[in-house]
């Protein structure tokens, strides 16, 4: 009988070992995510002040929409928290759309290769972003359902493991970009 005892409280000791590395590997996760987001927005960030300047020297008169893209851009590297990173996001990819679509109504600016190049690397930035975004709100959901489902959910309140916040568009996002020229 005490064999039996100390059978069911070695399983269960080994099952809550198991759940708390499981919620700590996904918690790790869920940050490492945030963080490849991150690098793509470094990459974003390192190749808006070269488009500007290409475009500043072709659209003198036009530095509401280049302005509010330096703004833009200044307001998420002050942003700490990542609920604030996601709303400046969410400006700045507003910023930057203005930009793009600036870029139509001069045939010699879209043309440039140096403006080209610049706009084809940011598209590309703008894609690995989304795919990050996607990635880091499928790990938040892995994480979040183990936070949540029985029997996990009782070592997850035992250590403190609480819900994270997904990534999402902010209204500003939502809405279409209006470009007036």
């Amino acid at each position: 009988m005490l064999w039996i005892i100390l059978g069911i409280i070695l399983v269960i000791v080994i099952w809550v070992f198991a759940t708390y590395n499981t919620l700590v590997s996904l918690r790790n996760r869920v940050k490492d995510s945030w963080s490849q987001i991150d690098v793509q927005l470094k990459r974003r960030f390192d190749l808006i002040p070269n488009l500007v300047e290409t475009v500043k020297g072709y659209t003198k008169h036009e530095k509401d929409t280049l302005k509010e893209v330096v703004e833009a851009r200044n307001t998420y590297l002050s942003a700490t928290l990542p609920e604030e990173q996601m709303k400046a996001d969410g400006e700045l990819t507003k910023a930057v759309s203005k930009l793009f679509a600036l870029s139509e109504s001069y045939p010699d600016l879209k043309a440039n290769t140096n403006f080209t190049e610049l706009q084809n690397e940011l598209n590309e930035t703008e894609n690995k972003i989304a795919i990050s975004r996607q990635f880091y709100n499928d790990v938040v959901m892995q994480y979040n359902n183990k936070v949540e489902m029985v029997p996990s959910n009782i070592v997850a309140s035992i250590f403190k493991f609480t819900k994270e916040t997904f990534f999402q568009a902010n209204e500003t996002e939502r809405e279409n970009v209006k470009v007036k020229f």
